[in-house]
């Protein structure tokens, strides 16, 4: 993205006005997942895929950079992905599980600018608890709209996704509705039958003066199954970075690449029962190091603030963004 100077420090700069399924390898089962002692071949098979090509998007948009990202891994400000470029981000929730095994969920997002009002992102997730199975748990489609072109004291943006997901999903992206730590206590082989299509609704509230963001999500969200309500939740958060000012000189380490900020988000109920009882809510500091090579390092541990909690959830993870990647995949089709 672009970098807009505020205070001497670059920020992801504002829009200018108006300016499937994963193919699964084929050793996985209907229910995303492979079973015990086939797990791991078939793993290598869809990692050594992936990997595969994101090394080969990397290698071909090295050089490219991009301006400072904020620290939120769950919370959304308001700017959006600059057109025709490409962002590739990789993260990871470890979490603790009362009274089962702990797991690690992970998953891989490719967000593109389609427009300086639009940015639309895929999602694919999956997911290893200890001394279980790993799982391929679904993917998202989501797409942020800017309502307003200029900036204004509070930036409005509309986020619509759609989610095709089983129940072992366990990124915790984001929290709504009923979710609570002990419907993540069974095997995945259980959990993986259930199969969910949900329309998930934000309305993306952001505001940035004098190097503070501060920004506050509230979500609708529906399983398109007949007999499900409509669930509710919410995440806010706030971040600065360390300096303001910028160092005249090239480093990794100086100050002001480091954004530190703070997120809290949980669940409000549904439409049958709102507010919050048998909810989970959590709150996590988080931190971004922008390295001046262009990649992005998160690191962000939560803490359940009540019982129905996940007691501690540690999220990290890694991105970089390749400007100019449509009109380079225009400019390739046009050779053909």
């Amino acid at each position: 993205m672009t970098a807009n100077s505020k205070n001497g420090v670059k920020y992801r700069s504002q829009v200018e006005p108006c300016s499937s399924r994963l193919a699964v390898p084929p050793c996985a089962h209907t229910s995303f997942g492979c079973l015990q002692g086939e797990e791991n071949a078939c793993s290598r098979v869809a990692l050594r895929f992936l990997s595969s090509f994101v090394l080969l998007v990397f290698a071909f948009f090295a050089s490219h950079a991009r301006a400072q990202e904020s620290p939120y891994i769950v919370t959304y400000d308001h700017y959006l992905e600059e057109p025709g470029n490409l962002d590739v981000e990789y993260f990871s929730t470890f979490g603790t599980q009362r009274e089962a095994n702990d797991f690690h969920a992970f998953w891989m997002e490719f967000e593109y600018g389609a427009k300086a009002w639009w940015t639309t992102e895929f999602y694919f997730d999956a997911q290893t608890t200890f001394h279980d199975r790993t799982l391929f748990t679904g993917f998202r489609w989501e797409n942020r709209l800017r309502v307003l072109q200029r900036e204004h004291f509070i930036n409005p943006v509309i986020y619509v996704e759609y989610e095709q997901k089983n129940g072992a999903d366990k990124i915790l992206k984001e929290v709504e509705g009923h979710d609570v730590e002990s419907d993540y206590a069974d095997l995945n082989l259980t959990l993986s039958q259930e199969h969910d299509h949900e329309l998930e609704f934000k309305l993306l509230l952001s505001k940035t003066f004098r190097g503070w963001n501060v920004a506050v999500n509230p979500l609708a969200g529906k399983n398109l199954s007949t007999g499900h309500p409509w669930e509710f939740g919410y995440a806010m958060g706030a971040s600065h970075p360390l300096a303001l000012m910028a160092s005249p000189n090239r480093c990794n380490f100086c100050r002001e690449n480091f954004i530190a900020g703070i997120e809290m988000y949980g669940g409000l109920g549904d439409a049958d029962s709102f507010g919050l009882h048998h909810t989970s809510h959590y709150l996590a500091p988080a931190l971004a190091w922008n390295l001046p090579s262009g990649w992005t390092l998160r690191l962000s541990p939560g803490f359940g603030l009540n019982p129905n909690s996940h007691a501690f959830i540690l999220r990290w993870g890694v991105s970089r963004e390749f400007a100019g990647f449509g009109e380079a995949v225009r400019q390739f089709l046009g050779r053909l």
